[in-house]
């Protein structure tokens, strides 16, 4: 089911079906960020929503929430058409996400991350999140808890995941058989390969000079442009292939229904 397409009826008949997986809900997130002269720039919340919407359409017990597809990606703003929220816009952002699907009734809440650069504001919006609810007083969080579900023997609020799509089971080793060089970590072949897949008619190619790009560390947006002047690190995106992203497509989505269900299937203590 997703969201965005689906009515508020059917969402609230979802969440009170008594389905295993009726009160999680996988929240794609990312970056529309410059990803080499031939990449997408949606390409880091393309991954994640393609993988999820994927999965959805053949598992339509699976909750998808909209894209969050603008994340931190201050350090590509050198190359046109890169958007970006500050860390503190980010993280408030992620917030209200999560209060908003808890209110209804969503216990569970999993983000499906396609960039790297979110990372460490997400696990920080995770820690603001669990300290306002820590910090809350107990008849607060009953109070809280029992507005989303009813006057009955509440769960402890929620519980939220952080997994970055190449993180799903079976995916990195794939990558590295796929690319055993310049898979790199910008603009990789891999992200690119699944973007072709569901994509076609917006594959590019450019002559790649040199074909394997440089590496090396990222700061603010000057200094990135100056380091990585085609906006690829370590990468040769040419080895991507529409066939080679349906493998990766593939196997991420079944290690996404395995990660989600073990994640829906974890226990809350009860508030009393």
């Amino acid at each position: 089911m997703l969201i965005h397409l689906s009515s508020w009826p059917e969402i609230d008949a979802r969440l009170k079906s008594g389905d295993p997986l009726a009160k999680t809900v996988v929240v794609p997130i990312g970056s529309n960020e410059q990803h080499g002269p031939t990449g997408l720039l949606g390409t880091d919340w393309l991954c994640p929503e393609i993988i999820a919407h994927d999965l959805e359409a053949q598992a339509d017990q699976l909750i998808v929430a909209p894209t969050f597809n603008i994340g931190m990606a201050q350090h590509h703003l050198g190359f046109p058409g890169t958007i970006t929220l500050r860390p503190s816009t980010f993280m408030a952002a992620i917030g209200d996400w999560v209060s908003s699907l808890n209110r209804h009734g969503f216990e569970r809440i999993y983000f499906l991350n396609g960039h790297g650069g979110n990372i460490a504001s997400i696990e920080a919006a995770f820690a603001e999140i669990h300290a306002e609810w820590s910090f809350a007083s107990p008849l607060k969080q009953r109070s809280a808890a029992r507005d989303a579900i009813g006057d009955r023997a509440a769960p402890m609020g929620f519980a939220l995941k952080l997994k970055n799509w190449w993180d799903l089971p079976g995916v990195t080793a794939l990558c590295n058989s796929l690319f055993p060089t310049g898979h790199g970590s910008h603009a990789t072949p891999s992200e690119i390969a699944v973007t072709q897949a569901a994509y076609p008619d917006r594959i590019k190619t450019a002559d790649y000079s040199p074909r394997i790009a440089p590496t090396g560390p990222i700061r603010d947006a000057a200094d990135y442009r100056a380091r990585f002047p085609d906006g690829r690190i370590g990468s040769d995106p040419a080895q991507a292939s529409p066939e080679k992203g349906r493998q990766i497509i593939d196997v991420a989505k079944a290690g996404l229904l395995d990660d989600v269900t073990a994640f829906a299937a974890e226990r809350l203590p009860a508030l009393s």
